[in-house]
C-alpha cells in the first residue's frame, strides 16, 4: 500500500540555486527521505520562475509538494536523493 501522508521538516529546506533545486528532508511512514523539487515544478505550480524567492514559493505549495513527492517516491524510493519533477504532478 503506497505512502499517504509526507511530513516536511521545515527546518531542513535548502535553496540549492547552482543546480536548480529547492532540497528538504521529510518523513514517510516513519522512515526519513531525502527529497529535492526542480525549480520547473515550482514555476509550474505558480507561473512564475522562482528568482530569489523559490523556498517562498516552496512554502506556498508544500502539500502539493507533499503529494507530488510521494508520487516520486513510490516511482523510485532508492534513490539517496528523491527529485521531484512536473511528471510527479497529479
Amino acid at each position: 500500500m503506497p505512502a499517504d501522508r509526507m511530513d516536511i521538516d521545515l527546518s531542513s529546506i535548502l535553496d540549492n540555486v547552482d543546480e536548480q533545486l529547492v532540497e528538504f528532508t521529510a518523513e514517510v511512514d516513519g522512515d526519513e527521505y531525502e527529497f529535492a523539487v526542480q525549480y520547473a515544478v515550482l514555476e509550474a505550480l505558480s507561473g512564475d520562475a522562482p528568482d530569489d524567492d523559490a523556498v517562498e514559493m516552496f512554502n506556498m505549495f508544500s502539500d502539493t509538494i507533499a503529494d507530488a513527492g510521494l508520487v516520486a517516491l513510490a516511482r523510485n524510493s532508492d534513490q539517496a536523493l528523491i527529485v521531484i519533477s512536473e511528471n510527479d504532478l497529479e
